[in-house]
Parts: C-alpha cells; structure tokens; sequence
C-alpha cells in the first residue's frame, strides 16, 4: 500500500513537473513572464480544473523549502551598513502604505456594501506584499542590488512584520483569548522578543563563528551547499516556531552569512535550487485559488484590483519623494507593491474559520489577488518602459534637491574619456584594462554597493540610472570620447524596453557626438543595438572566444589592451 501510495506521488510530481514544462514554454512563446506561466500551471493543476494537484503537504513542504532558500539568497547580498542607511525609509514606506492602504481600501470596501467588520478584513488583506514573487521579479531582472530595490526589499521586511503581528492578534482571537483581553498583545510582545533574541544570536554568529566556520566547510564544495541549504531550513523552521514566519528565518540565514567571502560562491550553487523549488510555491499558489466562489465578485474585485495597483504605487512614491528620492527611484520602488500576497488568502480564511466573515469576501479577495499578482508582474518586468510613459506627469513627486541618495561628489563635473554604464564584472574589467592604458574612465551604476566597490578599486564612480534623462544631463557627457554600456542584457522580449536602447536614444537627444559601445549576449540583441546607432557592439563571450583563438594560434601573446570587435574593425581610442 505504502509503495502504491509514494508511486501515486511520483506521478503526480512528473505530471505537474510536465504540465510546467509544457506551460513555461507555450508562456515563453508568448513572451509572457514565467511566473504567469507557473501560477496558470497551479490552477490549470488545481480542484477547479484538472484536479491534479492532491499532495497538498508534500507540495507546500517544496514550497516553503523554495521560500526558506529564496529569502536565504537575498539575505546573503544584504549588507549592514545599507540598511542602518536604508531603515527609516523603509520603516516609514512600510507603514504609511500599511496605514494607507487600510484605511482608503475600508472606505472603499464599505462604498462596495460590505458590512464595517467584512469591510475591515478585507481593507486589512490588501495591505499584504507578496515578498516572494517581488525578490523573484527584481533577481530575474538583475536589480535587487539598485536602490530602488533593496528600499523595496526594506519596506517588505516591514510588511511582513506588521503581517506576523495581524496573524498572531488573529490566532489569539481564534483560541478564545477574549477571556484574557491581554492576550493577543502579549502574544505579539513575546513574538518580538523572540524576533530580537534571534536577531542577536545572528550578531554573535557573525561576529565569533561565520568566517572560521565557513571557511573550514569551503575545503569540500558539497558540505557547503549541503551546509547552506540546512542552514536556510533551520532557521527558517526556528522563526515559524518561534511565530515570525520562515521568511524572516531564512532571510536571518542569509544575512549570518553576508561577511563571508564565499558568499558568491554559495549564491551561485543555490540558484538552480531555488528556481526549481519556488515552481512548487507557484503551483501551490495557482492550485489554493478556488475559481468556484469567484464569479458574484467580479465588479468589487475590478474596483480593488484597481486600487491595490494605482493606489499603492502612488502612496509610496508620495512618501518617498517627500523624504528626498528621486521619482523614477520611487516609481520603480512602489510598483512592488501593486499586489497582495499569499497571506492574504491566508488572513481571509483565518477570518472565514473564526466565523467573522463568510466565504464570498475569500472569493473577493482571491480574485483580487490573482489580478493585481499578474497584473503587477508585467508591471515590474516592464517598469522602466512604464517610467519612460508616466515620467512627464511625475515631477509633482520629487522635491528639489534629493538629498537622500547617494552623493555624488564632484567626480561627474570632471572630464573623462570614457563614461562606463553598468560596473559588474565585465565593466570593472573595461575600466582596469582602460586605466592600464592611461584613460581617464568615469563608472556609472544603479547599485550602491557597485559603486563602493568600483571606488575601493580607484575608479571614478558616481551612481545614477543611465536611462534616467535627467541624471544624463549631469554627466560630461561633451567632454566624453567614448560612452560604453555593459548593463545587463534583460531577455524581456521585448527590444524597445532594453535600458540599452533608451539610453542610445538619450544620449543621441542630448546632443552627444562621441562614440558608444554597447555590450550583447544575443545575436539577434546585437543586430537590433547595431540598427540603433550603436557604434561598436561587443560581444563578451564571441570576444572572449576570437581572443583566445587569436593567441592559441600565436598572433597575440597577451589579451589587447583595446577592445575590438571580431573583425578587427572598430576599436576604443588606443
């Protein structure tokens, strides 16, 4: 019986695993993002359609174990000194949304015909972010290291705490605590001092344990993963006990270990991880979401949904121009949070089995949920194109001055050859190879982080966004021979919202009469950038490849100190 019921599970983890396949493909076709794909797979999969998806517990266990290594991930790249300097923004973002968002979705929701108490729960519901899927969105698109996404990463820190303490209160009422009306507080107030006992443990570890540890573990490859990955668990299944949730567990996991320098390396063998597991937090999305109770809630839901993605945005992006940022820095922040989450449903179902609401405010929300998760999924993956449409209305926003990002210095005033977008790996090593060379090089990233590092490794650095029109226009960019732009490639499918492309055209509108190299991955990418007046298109990987080939044969003995195109036709000022 044993061995029918583990091959039954077998079959329907190859279906699922199939039918994902099968779905992320057809998506990819229709250059729809994945995470679309995978929460049509949970439902397609679910009770209301294929009814396939029964292993409920064995499902969520993959889940949450995709969760616990997902925020692990994240917590690795967080770094101290950034979030004592990103805490107040975050801590004022999370709540004034949090406060927002309540207060006009209970009008709102009353306006509807809800009754006061319905009213409130649901007001309550769309407060909720789905973590998950925005450090899914913002990792895919290479932009959990800007600014704009770690403050993004801040104030979800935030909604999740408010979402432990509104799931506690709500557990208390369950059991019965209205005999001890102290109860609900107490039980949040030992919450915290659990949440702050565990925050100084991580301390400890880092301070005394994290580097010999690890480095001990580093001499077998294997034990480190295997290490990392129990690590991840542990204490993502030590916050769930002690009641803030396996999301800041493992979020804490990833930090504890942030200071050591294998870090990238345990980052970089997690990642197949945790994309494959995170498909089953997907499919258990899709599956949970009962289209049977959706239908008497379309018009209510249209009006929420409508008010979760433009209400949102906008608070935070109000709030944040108020502090001092920027608004594309704002407008990029606030579209991670157009959506509820999955503790939404989570909220409403606790509140359905308390016996305070009925099930059709669950379908309510459960429609809204499914609207605002795809809906703001194409929002974050095509947010700069979003940007470049609304920009011209969004100066209400900024505040003179914005003091509050990153200064500058005078470094953009002073003449350089080449202006360098996107400080990674493969443009610090433009910039070494140039400076070798005697060339003066100005570096320009979106990550504070890559700044810091660039300057550490005596680069003139600034941050900024390239596709921003108005940082360009603080650039020397007249004085430039050369503009070189080796900003990720973002495969979105779509050509026109390439930051490439946006900053080829800006730079061509501000009257800029040097030359530009951009760097490709795709052939199809290079010919389009070639089409739009780029100059010089590298090619790393191509390049790399003809360099190699040029000195096994014999015909160069060192790597060029320019940097050529194949055909030896174009090259940077020697």
């Amino acid at each position: 019986m044993t061995a029918a019921i583990e091959g039954y599970l077998f079959y329907e983890i190859a279906a699922l695993l199939v039918l994902a396949a099968g779905v992320g493909f057809l998506g990819l076709m229709l250059r729809q993002p994945l995470i679309v794909s995978f929460i049509a797979v949970g439902i397609l999969a679910g009770p209301s359609v294929l009814d396939i998806a029964r292993s409920d517990e064995q499902i969520d266990l993959l889940a949450e174990l995709g969760i616990a290594v997902l925020l692990f991930l994240v917590g690795l790249k967080l770094d101290f000194n950034l979030v004592r300097t990103l805490g107040p923004v975050a801590l004022v973002t999370g709540l004034g949304q949090v406060l927002f968002t309540t207060v006009f979705g209970f009008l709102i929701a009353l306006a509807l015909g809800l009754d006061p108490r319905t009213a409130l729960y649901v007001a309550i519901a769309l407060t909720f972010s789905s973590t998950i899927i925005i450090v899914k969105l913002l990792s895919d698109k290479r932009e959990i290291d800007a600014l704009h996404g770690r403050i993004a990463l801040g104030f979800l820190i935030v909604q999740d705490i408010v979402v432990v303490i509104a799931m506690i209160s709500l557990s208390a009422i369950g059991v019965g605590s209205a005999a001890d009306g102290d109860g609900a507080l107490s039980d949040v107030l030992l919450v915290l001092s659990y949440g702050l006992g565990m925050l100084a443990f991580v301390v400890v570890f880092i301070r005394y344990v994290a580097n010999p540890l690890v480095e001990r573990l580093s001499r077998a490859p294997e034990l480190l993963v295997s290490f990392a990955i129990g690590w991840a668990a542990l204490l993502a299944a030590v916050g769930h006990y002690l009641g803030f949730g396996k999301e800041l567990g493992g979020l804490l996991a990833g930090v504890s270990l942030a200071s050591t320098p294998f870090r990238e390396a345990i980052a970089a063998r997690l990642a197949s991880l945790r994309d494959f597991l995170l498909l089953f937090f997907f499919i258990a999305l899709g599956a949970s979401l009962d289209l049977s109770v959706l239908g008497a809630s379309v018009g209510p839901a249209i009006v929420l949904s409508l008010f979760v993605l433009i209400g949102n945005p906008l608070i935070v992006l109000a709030i944040m121009g108020a502090m001092g940022y920027r608004k594309r820095t704002g407008f990029l922040a606030g579209l991670t949070v157009a959506q509820i989450s999955e503790f939404s449903l989570i909220f409403m179902a606790m509140g359905v089995a308390i016996g305070h609401v009925a099930d059709e405010a669950l379908g309510l929300v459960t429609l809204v949920g499914l609207v605002t998760i795809a809906a703001s999924t194409y929002m974050i993956t095509f947010s700069h194109r979003l940007y470049s449409v609304f920009e011209p209305v969004l100066g209400v926003f900024e505040r003179r001055g914005t003091l509050a990002e990153p200064d500058n210095g005078a470094e953009a005033a002073e003449p350089h050859e080449v202006i360098l977008f996107g400080l990674g790996r493969y443009g610090l090593g433009i910039a070494a190879a140039l400076r070798a060379d005697g060339k003066r090089i100005l570096g320009v990233d979106f990550s504070p982080e890559a700044v810091r590092h660039a300057r550490a490794q005596g680069v003139d650095a600034v941050f900024g966004d390239a596709t921003d029109p108005e940082f360009l226009a603080h650039l020397p960019l007249h004085r430039a021979r050369w503009l070189v732009l080796a900003v990720p490639e973002h495969d979105t499918g779509v050509t026109h919202d390439d930051p490439r492309h946006a900053l080829l055209r800006a730079v061509r509108d501000a009257g800029y009469g040097g030359k530009v190299g951009v760097a490709a991955h795709r052939d199809e990418t290079a010919e389009a950038l070639a089409a739009a007046r780029a100059d010089l298109v590298l090619m790393p990987y191509r390049d790399a490849a003809f360099a190699a080939a040029r000195m096994i044969l014999g015909e160069a003995t060192a790597p060029a100190q320019a940097v050529a195109d194949p055909e030896g036709q174009k090259e940077l000022p020697a």
